[in-house]
């Protein structure tokens, strides 16, 4: 009877986990399949999230030694045979040793915190989610844990008076009012109490097993413990501590019946970041209970770990579908990659503030990611997108900030946000050859009375006749001609329903 329903379970996992698949990608996957969230007790983690919610739009940073190269974060280093891992050399263990290597010709003298913050401000973000240490282990702030960080001797920005890069950058955001916080990689793939020399690194997983060496975790545990206790001691206010690598945690019991089994399958199927051989538990209740006695309110981001500890939903590199009720953030790049790259194709002012409409219509908010070179610097071509966001969330800010997402979250071009005082705000979303509004919109599924009013944000009051489910606004020849914005223009809708 034991096997059979062994046998069952295995059955059934397999056939909803390739259901899943089949439609999304590895992340869409995690986040739209059906996913337990635990609702905040903490009264203070309750009104830190409140807020943060309200801040509808962040920045992203991902910086480390790897910039010098190029190339994508961290993940070259893991032996996994997947697009992003992609080497330029034939030697695996030569790669690493350069790759390792990299921080003694790290030297990033044009870093300017405040600029990044004044540019990120300008342009409307409230925000901040910088890599702290990714899983190559690098560590951008200075820590007592390991030599394998900015401020290590034989760093040569070791020696600017600026080198501790995170508090540096976490002071300049914090002055200029934004909400700071720290992205945390559970896997270190640089410490030996993770990837122990002792054995080969086949993939992104912990290389030994963790039942036969429970010591040798535990010292792991420990390392990564006092890493964030540095970063909620000695770095100011910290409201978020965002931990990835969600492969690094607990294993399920279902998944414990089902893995060897659904392994073969992802192997061949490319989703190998979906093998998770064994329980990895970095015991992130006991870390949140410590960082919150140093930093009451933080907010935790335990990555797609189905827990009280992923205080909100962290889609990644994707808009979802639908409207989710829970806290969400998409986190998306500006430019092709999450890390700098000399030759990147950033996306259109357009696509990034139509994103940022479509996230938070569903309820969400949007981190967009900026990848600084080797030197410290951004593309220009950063500084002129995020001007183009600032001047168009001059206009619609309010359309934006402190509102929440909608069930009926879209009509044709027109998306939908709702304010606190009942008001919704309609925005229409102009395609690339539309330069001003139509001379009408319409409007469905909401009731009218005749005391509903219809602003347009940045124009003013505009006439609009009733239908039979919604209304028609009439937008004036002149406005369209010269709108106040490009890209999208919001209506607020008063007195509806």
């Amino acid at each position: 009877m034991k096997k059979l329903i062994n046998g069952i379970l295995k059955a059934l996992g397999v056939l909803l986990i390739v259901l899943s698949v089949a439609g999304y990608g590895f992340y869409a996957y995690l986040f739209e399949r059906e996913h337990k969230y635990y609702e905040v007790e903490d009264p203070l983690v309750k009104e830190k999230l409140d807020e943060w919610q309200g801040l509808k739009f962040g920045l992203f940073l991902h910086w480390g030694t790897y910039s010098q190269w190029g190339i994508v974060e961290s993940w070259s280093l893991c032996a996994e045979d997947e697009p992003w891992c992609v080497r330029n050399s034939d030697n695996y263990e030569q790669y690493k040793r350069d790759y390792v290597a990299l921080k003694t010709t790290f030297n990033p003298t044009k870093f300017d915190p405040e600029k990044w913050a004044e540019a990120a401000s300008n342009a409307g973000m409230k925000y901040v989610v910088f890599t702290t240490k990714h899983h190559d282990g690098f560590c951008m702030f200075d820590t007592k844990t390991t030599d394998y960080k900015i401020t290590s001797p034989d760093v040569p920005f070791s020696q600017h008076p600026r080198a501790n890069i995170s508090k540096e950058l976490f002071d300049a955001f914090r002055d200029e009012g934004f909400m700071i916080g720290a992205y945390f990689s559970k896997p270190d793939w640089n410490s030996e109490y993770f990837w122990w020399p002792n054995f080969a690194t086949p993939d992104r997983n912990a290389n030994y097993r963790i039942d036969k060496y429970p010591e040798r975790w535990q010292s792991y545990v420990d390392f990564a413990h006092t890493q964030v206790d540095e970063l909620m001691t000695d770095y100011g206010r910290i409201d978020i501590l965002w931990l990835d690598g969600g492969w690094v945690r607990p294993l399920r019991p279902i998944e414990a019946s089902i893995s060897g089994f659904v392994d073969g399958i992802f192997r061949d199927s490319g989703y190998t970041q979906l093998n998770i051989p064994q329980s990895q538990d970095m015991q992130i209740a006991k870390m949140a209970a410590m960082a919150r006695e140093k930093q009451p309110g933080l907010v935790m981001v335990d990555r797609y770990v189905e827990g009280k500890e992923e205080n909100y939903l962290t889609p990644e590199n994707h808009v979802p579908g639908d409207y989710n009720p829970h806290p969400w953030e998409s986190s998306l790049t500006m430019h092709g990659g999450w890390s700098w790259s000399p030759d990147a194709t950033y996306r259109s002012t357009r696509e990034i503030i139509h994103s940022l409409i479509d996230v938070v219509s569903k309820n969400g908010n949007l981190l967009l990611n900026i990848g600084p070179g080797p030197d410290g610097t951004w593309h220009d071509e950063a500084y002129e997108k995020l001007e183009e966001i600032g001047e168009w969330l001059d206009v619609n800010g309010s359309a934006i900030y402190g509102t929440r997402g909608r069930e009926k979250f879209r009509e044709g071009k027109v998306s939908f946000t709702q304010n606190d005082d009942g008001s919704l705000n309609a925005i229409y979303r102009a395609d690339e050859a539309e330069s001003g509004p139509p001379a009408e919109i319409e409007i469905r599924s909401i009731d009218v009375t005749k005391s509903t009013r219809v602003s347009m944000l940045g124009v003013g009051e505009l006439e609009w006749t009733e239908t039979s489910d919604g209304l028609v606004v009439k937008i004036p020849e002149a406005t369209q001609e010269e709108p106040p914005c490009a890209f999208a223009w919001s209506f607020r809708i008063t007195n509806s329903s």
